[in-house]
């Protein structure tokens, strides 16, 4: 039976509600700028486009979209345009492609424009014609606390933008769903495998808020510090997963539908690194994988005999809708945890990849360049390729976790 979080009876004042209760004086008599998108709400589900405008003190003047856009209706990979929102008429601009070069349709092969388009800075940055006017820019949006995430990197370069034009950057913080203390995963190798699906050298599952995440970003990476200013929640606690906050989930994009997904993600997303389908295209994205050349009920028994902590394999046969192997018949496993305190979401998906790999060495393939950039590192996959246990590979990269363990403390706030 799946362990039951404990229920949360206080109160979380998120970022963006201490802000306009207690710190509009820093957006007094002046033009804002809002990076946001579908989840930007207060606790009771009020949009933060609405709240600023309609607020005497605020003039909001422009809204930015990171991945998937500010409505959160793009799906991963596609290109998002400059637009006007249609009940206010302000200007919004993409912070994922080429703002002001409207392009229409989605790509024909979401995997491959993901592959070459999520590993370059081209398109996301803010140019000077977007934020011509604006003196405070304002960052609310909320984070998975998985490395490979896009958000982060385009807080990173709106903070490095806003830097260099004197604009100052707010962050209105909100929780890290899969709770703020468990590290996992290597550091990625800096700068030789940071790009926008990894940007700075932090663990795959970092532990951190949003906010923590740009004070630790200001001070150490950004080649010049932005003024910068981090609006803290009250009421969370670092052990708190999100559905102990009591706060209403909203999907951070259109394939993190649950926290649940969000809880697998840390390791699941290495699979877009490889020819096996993530689930990508299925209800359930992320929680199941399969291929149309994997035995789905011998792949489970021997993954189930691992016995690895906190979850249990299900054999499943899905069609994915969209993403690799698009209408076609695949067999694979659904990952079930037991004990989410107890699983382990990057070690589960080396194990999986490793136990592939070995079933089907004719058919399994790594997406080399994508993979080592999406790990942080090319010794990862190539461990696994030497079939190297996984036991050892965790081994050779823990002390670069428990070393950021200790370079995090300074900028927790909780």
């Amino acid at each position: 039976m799946a362990k039951i979080p404990k229920k949360q009876t206080t109160k979380i004042i998120l970022g963006c509600e201490n802000f306009l209760a207690h710190h509009l004086d820093l957006v007094k008599d002046k033009k804002v700028g809002l990076i946001t998108n579908q989840t930007g709400k207060d606790s009771h589900l009020n949009s933060l486009i609405d709240l600023f405008h309609d607020n005497p003190d605020m003039d909001l003047v422009a809204l930015y979209g990171p991945e998937h856009g500010v409505y959160g209706d793009a799906q991963a990979g596609e290109y998002i345009s400059f637009t006007k929102d249609k009940k206010y008429g302000l200007p919004v601009f993409s912070l994922y492609g080429q703002s002001m070069k409207p392009k229409s349709g989605k790509p024909k092969d979401i995997d491959e424009s993901m592959r070459l388009f999520d590993t370059v800075a081209d398109g996301k940055f803010l140019d000077d014609s977007m934020i011509k006017g604006v003196n405070v820019l304002v960052f609310d949006i909320q984070d998975v606390g998985t490395r490979i995430y896009t958000y982060i990197a385009t807080m990173a370069y709106c903070m490095q933008a806003c830097a260099n034009k004197g604009i100052a950057f707010i962050v209105l913080d909100r929780p890290n769903p899969i709770n703020g203390e468990v590290l996992e995963g290597p550091v990625l190798e800096y700068p030789e495998f940071s790009s926008f699906v990894g940007l700075y050298p932090i663990p795959v599952r970092h532990g951190m808020t949003i906010g923590e995440l740009a004070q630790l970003f200001n001070d150490r990476f950004l080649p010049k510090k932005v003024n910068l200013t981090v609006i803290p929640m009250k009421g969370w606690a670092r052990n708190m997963w999100f559905d102990q906050t009591g706060l209403p989930w909203i999907c951070p994009s259109p394939n993190i539908p649950t926290l649940q997904t969000a809880t697998v993600y840390p390791g699941q997303v290495f699979l877009e690194g490889t020819n096996v389908s993530e689930g990508r295209g299925t209800k359930n994205p992320f929680e199941q994988f399969g291929a149309p050349w994997i035995n789905g009920p011998y792949l489970v028994r021997k993954l189930n005999a691992l016995a690895l902590p906190g979850v249990k394999f299900r054999a499943v046969r899905f069609s994915p809708n969209f993403s690799k192997f698009k209408g076609k018949l695949c067999s694979g496993a659904q990952l079930h945890i037991l004990d989410r305190t107890l699983f382990q979401p990057f070690i589960t998906t080396l194990h999986i990849i490793q136990l592939i790999k070995e079933m089907y060495p004719g058919k399994f393939q790594f997406h080399t360049g994508y993979f080592d950039k999406i790990v942080g590192s090319a010794s990862i996959r190539q461990a696994l390729e030497k079939g190297i246990p996984v036991d050892k590979i965790v081994r050779e990269y823990s002390a670069q976790t428990k070393e950021f363990s200790t370079q995090r403390k300074s900028y927790l706030m909780y």
